[in-house]
């Protein structure tokens, strides 16, 4: 088993189009590049529900992304986001890594 686990925060594009949601994850991601503990990130698009995204980020373990939920930086650093978050649903899952290949 590892210890990584993923995030994923579920946006819902507003009537502006999608590009609304792709340029905030853009301009969150080039903040977030150096982020101790994070691996990475993807934007994902709904192939079912156009205006459905989900941002997946990758985290060496459940305490760094802690460390940075935690920390001063967050809401900052997410806001860009946080309008577009799909509150029909719960707006964010955490995950972890039982297996790969």
């Amino acid at each position: 088993m590892s210890d990584r686990i993923r995030i994923l925060l579920f946006c819902r594009a507003p009537a502006e189009g999608p590009e609304v949601i792709e340029r905030a994850y853009h301009e969150i991601s080039k903040t977030l590049a150096d982020t101790p503990g994070l691996l990475g990130n993807e934007l994902l698009h709904s192939l079912i529900e156009d205006d459905a995204f989900a941002v997946m980020s990758e985290w060496e373990s459940l305490e760094a992304f802690h460390a940075w939920d935690e920390g001063p930086d967050h809401k900052d650093q997410t806001a860009g986001l946080r309008p577009y978050q799909d509150r029909t649903r719960r707006p964010w899952d955490m995950y972890a890594v039982r297996a790969s290949y």
